[in-house]
Order: C-alpha cells, then structure tokens, then sequence
C-alpha cells in the first residue's frame, strides 16, 4: 500500500480535486492524506484572531464569507442533487460549529477545535465527491488514531494501534482519505503537529502501515539544485539521500520540512516528491540509498546572526564551550554553525529574540561581536571526507565572495558558508556555475 498526500493548492479548487480524484484512482489501494484547501487555515487564523480580540461582528463576517466561497466550490464540484446536498449540508454544520465559538470564552484551546475544520471540510468534499463518482473511497479521522504525547511529539504506537483498527473496518475500501496536520493531544484535546503538518502526517502513516512508497504532491516538480527564483536553468534533483534532503529542508529548500520525514527514514520507507501540475514528471526520490561522488544541491537560509566570542580564558579551560551553550539553551534559541579556534568561537542563530540578553550574558566570557544580516549558503551532497576534491570545488566556487565562516564535517552532507546578504545571489550563481553547468 501507499501513501500519498496532497498540499493545500493541489486541493485548491473544485478543478484541483477532480484532478487529483484521476491521480489517485488508478485501482491501487491507497492511503491519500489531504491539506485544508489553500488560504483556508490562513483565514481560520484570522477568525481567530478576531475572536481573541473579543469582535464577533468581525469574525462573523469572515465566517460568511468563507461559507459562501465553500458552497460555490460545492457547485462546482459535485453533478447530483444527492452529493450537492450531503455536501452542502455538511458545511452549513461545520460553519455554525465554528459560529458557536463566538459566543463564549475564547483560548488556544478553541482556536485549534476551529484551526481542524479546514481539514475536516476538505477531506469530506473529496470522499464524497470520490463516491459520486462510484469509486470505493472511505474517510477515517486523523482524530481517532494520530496522537502526540506529553513532549507533543507523535506517538508511533498509539498511531500504529488505533490505524489498523480504523483500517479494518473498512477492509473491502480502495481508497482511504483522511486528514494531514491534525491530531489530538496527549489529554485527547483537538491539536496540531505544526512542524511540516500534513506531510509529517503521510510519513508518520507509512511507518505505521509499512507502505511500500510515500508520495508528496505539492504545485513543485521536486527538490531542484538550486533556488530557481534566482538562479536560471536550475535542475530537478532525481535523487537525494534522507541526511541529503533534511539538510536542504533546513537550510532553505520550502517544498519539506526537516522533521517531518524522519519516520520514513526509520522506517527505510522511500519518499517521492511529485508535482501535481505534471503529474508524468519523475520528481524527487527520497530513500536510504547514496549517490556516491555527487554533489546535489545548493540552498540557502536568509536571516542569520553571527556571534563571535573571544577569550583568552578559553585556552586550555576545560567546560568553556559548555558555558556558552548553556546561555542559548537558557533562552531557548537553536545554533545553526559553529566554529572554534584556541581562543574563540564563532556560532550563528536565526532567531533573533533574546539576542540582547544572550550578548549580556556572553560578554561574562570574552569580547562579543556581532554581524547581522547574514545567509548561509550550503553545499548539499557526498561529501564524505575522504571524497577527494569537492570541498575544494565549493571553496573555489567562493574565491571573490566574502565568507565570514565555514562549517565542514559536522556532516557527511553538507559544507556550509556565512555570506553577507547583498552576496546571497552571488554566490548561489557562481556555485551553480561551478558545480552543476559545468559537468
């Protein structure tokens, strides 16, 4: 069996869900993991919003609004009085459900109740519209088996337990739909998985059920080599290695989220990116499997902070670098980089909240500077040390960039430079140039 799941824009409208109803009936049996449709959560949030800042009357009118958008889609969609009505009544359903928020007290708790409905909309206007067109299709509830624990992170065997009791009840089914991003809590309160929502869904399910393949259809023809909005004749990547494309997700590639693919990876379930718009194209292949003596990619992560402490007390004392980290983890901030020499260290953040209170507290160590405005380019691929000559390809590629840092052999996978911001588009070109326009 495999699991495939459909982001918001490949839902987006009453077309986009006939289309991805032809992808997804081709007589294999499926799981099919389903977004909100597109701007739907954006607009939850807003109501939301309104509701926290105690305005009915605003949060009423979205409300409305987006009610009329839903039964348009509803008209477009289904071609029987039978399915318009089981559709459209369940919508005026859902909409006095969120309505009836209005009227109370309003807190997160409410606010991920009301987040949940654009999943549960989309995935009932699929299923129903799958079995308007006589195809074997079943919903079961994201809420009845997908849970997260006390720490809020999911809960394999709960999941793997509750899936096949949901599973078999429907054993005769070709086609199961349920909903990405939502679950409940360790308290059975409506929440959320928020890192990579939807598509950390369909990977924690393929664990779960053993699927042969995990597919991720979005509006992108896969991970490419480069960011294509800067870069010209950017190529897909085929092919990349789970620690390969984690990477890439990290460091700006938008199409993952770093986390989320974590279970398949466990699991050695491979993960396809496919792109609904051409849904012929190859796209990207996830899996355990190497490419060896290849460098894949190039991405890069906006926003970054430079710190360099240097103190002559660092020589030779033992607990220094301990000392430093403690104060970003006192402050909940995540280290990207880090280099060190014998009397300093250099590190980069992206978050830049308690920045004042960390250069207060570092200073207790040594002389602080600080560069702002900074990006990290990184260099995706197998990089192995002892893979002669690409670490030197990458380095020449940057031979009139200013690079403030380096970071090589944290990993297998990734050689890491700290660029001004005005050199961003610089050095994402010349390394493209360099590494992949040349071979």
């Amino acid at each position: 069996m495999k699991v495939l799941k459909f982001g918001g824009t490949s839902v987006g409208s009453a077309q986009r869900m006939k289309d991805v109803a032809k992808l997804i009936t081709d007589g294999e049996k499926k799981i099919v993991v389903l977004s909100a449709m597109s701007g739907t959560t954006n607009t939850l949030v807003e109501i939301s919003d309104y509701l926290y800042k105690k305005n009915p009357e605003g949060a009423n009118e979205i409300i409305n609004n987006l009610e009329a958008k839903y039964k348009k889609h509803v008209e477009e969609l289904f071609s029987t009085e039978e399915y318009k009505k089981k559709t459209l009544d369940l919508i005026r359903e859902e909409f006095d459900f969120i309505r009836s928020y209005t009227k109370d007290l309003f807190t997160l708790f409410e606010e991920k109740v009301i987040l949940a409905q654009g999943e549960i909309i989309s995935t009932n206007m699929v299923t129903n519209y799958l079995q308007e067109q006589r195809v074997n299709a079943v919903l079961i509830s994201a809420l009845e088996y997908m849970r997260t624990d006390k720490n809020a992170e999911p809960d394999p065997i709960y999941i793997k337990e509750k899936l096949k009791v949901q599973l078999e009840k429907y054993p005769d089914a070709d086609i199961y739909i349920t909903q990405g991003f939502i679950c409940r809590n360790a308290y059975g309160e409506i929440d959320n998985l928020q890192r990579g929502g939807s598509d950390y869904t369909a990977s924690l399910i393929g664990a779960a059920v053993n699927a042969l393949e995990i597919q991720i259809w979005t509006d992108i023809d896969g991970m490419h080599d480069n960011d294509p909005r800067i870069v010209d004749k950017t190529s897909p990547v085929r092919q990349l290695q789970f620690e390969e494309a984690a990477e890439l997700a990290y460091f700006g590639a938008k199409i993952l989220h770093p986390t989320c693919i974590q279970p398949a990876k466990y699991a050695n379930i491979p993960v396809r990116l496919l792109n609904t718009m051409e849904p012929s194209a190859p796209g990207t292949l996830i899996s355990n499997d190497t490419e060896h003596g290849k460098i894949k990619a190039v991405a890069a992560k906006d926003n970054i902070t430079a710190i360099k402490i240097k103190s002559s007390r660092m020589l030779l004392a033992h607990g220094f670098l301990r000392k430093v980290f403690e104060i970003f983890e006192s402050y909940q901030t995540s280290i990207d980089m880090v280099t060190t020499s014998e009397v300093g260290v250099s590190l980069t953040i992206d978050n830049t909240k308690h920045l004042q209170e960390i250069l207060d507290d570092l200073r207790k160590f040594g002389t602080v500077t600080v560069d702002e405005d900074m990006v990290i380019i990184c260099v995706v691929g197998d990089l192995e040390w002892n893979n002669v000559g690409f670490e030197s390809e990458a380095v020449q590629a940057m031979k009139d960039i200013p690079v403030r840092m380096i970071s090589y052999g944290g990993s297998n996978y990734n050689i890491s430079f700290l660029v001004r911001r005005e050199d961003k588009v610089k050095a994402l070109r010349s390394l493209s140039h360099y590494l992949f326009e040349n071979k």
